[in-house]
């Protein structure tokens, strides 16, 4: 056109500035508006519309705004206000809707419908919604299907705000759709819907079954309520009605299906679901595609079918971050973490969900110091850490011990606005607990705002795991109280605070309480928790009455629990008939092996110590070797038994000398019950002295500024030898050690431990 010498009119080149913007073709649009020595209100308008439309707010306002007013008109404040609208600024729309009526411009009815969902937005008070619809009945837009359906959106949306009253809003909804002289599937969609949104899932079956023609948008809204709210039957039913209705089927519907058939554990309905898809939609949109089969893996991968899973994901012709995430997940969830490892390397992209999932499932597993250079990594690609990837960097420290890291996130957590987060206040008080200062965590756990019951599971568990076991039950009877229900989890770790502190009539108690009250069944690991209390407190009697009681037949936890007990009280009969069970059992835990001949070594019995040994040859079971670390200086220092790898190895040995004899001198006798081979009783001595444990406390109190806390942290039980020592060595230096080892904590203080020797 421009080539042949043409000069278009004002109308023609309006229709390609519109040509041009429904094409996205934004930037030409611009080049020809650009062009016109004055542009009318249409061309502006145009553009308004297609920048909002783009996400443009901050252009389509400036194109606004170098609009005169004298050439504004009602369809261009329409365009302005929708823009504000779509892109989340209800105050901004509100805004223009002010500015219009003050310089005279009448709202029409698309006015009154886009000002309404942007109040929908922003409204908070019933003072809001009355205002906007008395505004309404004035304009005599009132009787309007399209602006009555936005002023019962408005209604239900603020009904969802806990600053109203919601079923007076309700209320008012309710009498705006009794009171439409004519209804649209908008109209009964929005109002089932509210209903929904405010938790009233039966009033808004009962507008459902009122309709007398068939929405699938509004059975949608109906469904995706009964899926959020655990009412999965009632999902599927009535999922089966559209069907049998020929309703119209689409991605919204079967997102929310094959949900709630991964929720109720219905796999084989989820699997019927997924060949009805494949049977009835032959060229499916690519929107469907990408939502359906990403809650496909979701399903596949909540029940371990790995394959089906893979299977979904690898013919999806169009993948998104939903569906690698969705994979990542499975895979962390199910502790396959090689393979989340290898797909987190062929990600594509990776959002902030992302590194989460892989931070959180290393922590969880073990690999506290991977996942903190993930967390690191993350950050340093720009991305600003949520409060649940600062949980899971927190567990990271947890499983490390590094408390002086773990302080520092926690600082962190505090200065980007995080404090209030359930999440990272429970990593955090985990992190404390298992870092060796349960004061600490005590203390985030008052200061935290909100508490559930993982809170409550993590805080009693502390209290147990630190010794503080009477303190733990309290916690628990406040918990209850307080009329927060307990879960499995929470009867673990009140069980395992009991049989810490040698409280037999209270585990007892709350063994019987857990199914007779709660209707939990008691599970494998509750039965190991109250045998193994039973056992150590030496009544072996009822121990065995309880697993002759058991539903089905024992396994390796229960016999483990009752073989430590005989250990403690030399029940050598019994342990040996609990050590058979494990050999078949578990034949290569090398745990068992270790108990047994730790038993016949306390008698003294060296032949059989030896044919132990000898098995375990045969068997190819390898004893774990025992390690203990210490932080000192942002620096972990890790030590073996006999070690003489570190650095500082020969100071280390010295400064233990010199330790012994002033333990010596206050009546500390070496326990060479604890040494496992038949040798002179100087050797033995000798032997016990260079244990780990305690070549990382001697370097605590080498290293550590004078009178500060001694955390050393054991990846197996401490030996009775130094645990005997440590509270000798906490009145020598008048300073407190605290130990973790494989099983819990010990603080040791002016010659005491706060286990009370029962451990």
């Amino acid at each position: 056109m421009i080539a042949s010498g043409l000069h278009p009119s004002g109308h023609v080149l309006n229709r390609l500035i519109g040509a041009y913007c429904k094409s996205s073709n934004i930037c030409y649009a611009r080049h020809l508006f650009d062009g016109i020595p004055q542009p009318d209100v249409v061309a502006r308008t145009t553009l308004i519309a297609a920048y909002a439309g783009a996400g443009g707010l901050k252009l389509a306002r400036e194109m606004f705004e170098a609009t005169p007013l004298g050439v504004r008109d009602t369809v261009c404040y329409n365009a302005m206000i929708t823009g504000c609208c779509h892109n989340n600024d209800g105050h901004a729309a509100v805004g223009l809707f002010l500015d219009m009526r003050r310089h005279g411009f009448k709202p029409d009815d698309y006015t009154y419908t886009a000002v309404l969902a942007a109040v929908s937005l922003i409204a908070n008070g019933e003072r809001h919604c009355h205002q906007m619809h008395c505004t309404v009945v004035k304009s005599g837009a009132g009787c309007v299907t399209s602006v009555v359906n936005a002023l019962i959106s408005v209604y239900v949306k603020c009904a969802s705000s806990p600053l109203v009253s919601s079923s007076s809003l309700m209320g008012a909804a309710k009498r705006l759709f009794s009171e439409m002289p004519q209804r649209d599937d908008l109209t009964w969609t929005t109002i089932i819907a509210g209903y929904v949104r405010n938790h009233d899932l039966d009033a808004g079956r009962e507008f459902l079954d009122a309709m007398t023609e068939n929405s699938g948008v509004a059975c949608n809204a109906m469904i995706s309520g009964y899926v959020h709210h655990g009412r999965f039957d009632e999902a599927l039913d009535l999922f089966r009605k559209m069907h049998l209705l020929d309703s119209h089927l689409d991605e919204f519907t079967f997102t929310s299906i094959i949900c709630a058939c991964a929720n109720a554990g219905l796999l084989g309905h989820g699997k019927q679901v997924h060949a009805y898809i494949q049977k009835t939609e032959s060229s499916p949109t690519q929107h469907f595609s990408l939502s359906v089969n990403n809650s496909l893996i979701t399903l596949y991968m909540k029940f371990g079918k790995f394959d089906e899973a893979r299977k979904v994901f690898n013919a999806m012709p169009v993948r998104d971050i939903v569906s690698w995430n969705a994979v990542l997940s499975g895979y962390v969830n199910e502790r396959r973490l090689e393979e989340a490892r290898s797909l987190f390397s062929e990600m594509p992209e990776k959002n902030l969900l992302t590194w989460t999932v892989i931070i959180s499932g290393l922590a969880q597993n073990g690999f506290g110091e991977e996942g903190l250079k993930m967390f690191n990594q993350m950050k340093l690609e720009g991305l600003e850490p949520c409060d649940y990837a600062f949980a899971g960097a927190i567990t990271c420290c947890a499983v490390l011990g590094a408390l002086e890291h773990g302080r520092q996130l926690h600082a962190q957590v505090v200065s980007l606005g995080h404090y209030s987060s359930l999440s990272a206040g429970n990593a955090l008080i985990t992190m404390y607990a298992r870092g060796g200062v349960v004061e600490a965590a005590h203390r985030v756990f008052l200061t935290m705002p909100f508490l559930d019951s993982v809170s409550w599971n993590a805080m009693i568990a502390a209290l147990g795991q630190h010794g503080h076991s009477s303190q733990a039950i309290e916690l628990f009877d406040e918990m209850l109280e307080e009329d927060i229900v307990p879960d499995r989890i929470s009867f673990l770790t009140v069980l395992s605070a009991c049989s810490h502190g040698g409280l037999v009539k209270e585990g007892q108690r709350y063994f019987d309480i857990m199914h007779s009250v709660y209707s939990i069944t008691p599970g494998e690991d509750h039965y190991a928790r109250l045998i193994d209390l039973l056992s150590r407190a030496g009544r072996f009697h009822e121990a065995k009455e309880v697993i002759e009681s058991m539903p089905s037949a024992p396994g390796a936890p229960i016999w483990e629990s009752l073989l430590s007990g005989c250990r403690i009280h030399n029940n050598m009969d019994l342990g040996i008939e609990a050590a058979e069970k494990l050999f078949k059992l578990v034949p290569q835990h090398d745990g068992t092996y270790i108990l047994l001949s730790n038993m016949y070594a306390n008698a003294g019995r060296w032949d059989q110590v030896a044919e132990v040994r000898k098995l375990m040859r045969q068997r190819g079971v390898k004893k774990e070797p025992g390690c203990s670390w210490i932080e000192v200086e942002s620096k972990v220092h890790v030590f073996l038994v006999n070690d003489a790898r570190h650095p500082e190895a020969q100071e280390i040995y010295i400064y233990l000398e010199e330790l012994w004899l002033k333990m010596t001198k206050l009546g500390f006798v070496p326990d060479t019950k604890h040494v496992l081979h038949d040798m002179e009783a100087e050797h033995k001595e000798r032997a016990l002295a260079t244990h780990s444990e305690k070549l990382a406390v001697a370097y605590g109190l080498m290293r550590l500024p004078q009178g500060a806390t001694v955390r050393v942290f054991k990846n197996l039980r401490i030996c009775g030898d130094c645990h005997g020592a440590f509270k000798f060595m906490s009145k020598v230096v008048g300073r407190e050690i605290v130990v973790r080892d494989g099983k819990r904590f010990h603080h040791f203080k002016d010659g005491e431990c706060s286990c009370g020797d029962f451990w």
